[in-house]
């Protein structure tokens, strides 16, 4: 389960076991779990997108040495990486 969509989506939780979430007092919340699933597929292309991005030590390569053409190779990757990977 994605702790981060159940706490996004259920502000009175404070902890998470497994797939039980709690509030402060200890007492159980119940949560819609396919609205927690739904959040976490929204932010599915954020993991994807940052394991495809090139390494931003390659942008930082080209502006130090001037090369506008290895710059402009790193933001095209980039806006590639997100093409494939668009917004949920």
């Amino acid at each position: 389960m994605n702790h981060e969509a159940i706490y996004k989506l259920n502000p009175t939780v404070v902890t998470i076991r497994g797939d039980d979430a709690f509030d402060a007092e200890g007492n159980p919340v119940i949560y819609d779990k396919a609205a927690v699933q739904a959040y976490a597929d929204s932010k599915a292309y954020i993991a994807k997108r940052q394991a495809e991005y090139p390494s931003f030590i390659d942008y930082l390569d080209g502006v130090v040495k001037g090369d506008q053409a290895q710059i402009a190779k790193y933001i095209a990757d980039c806006q590639a990486v997100k093409a494939k990977y668009p917004k949920g």
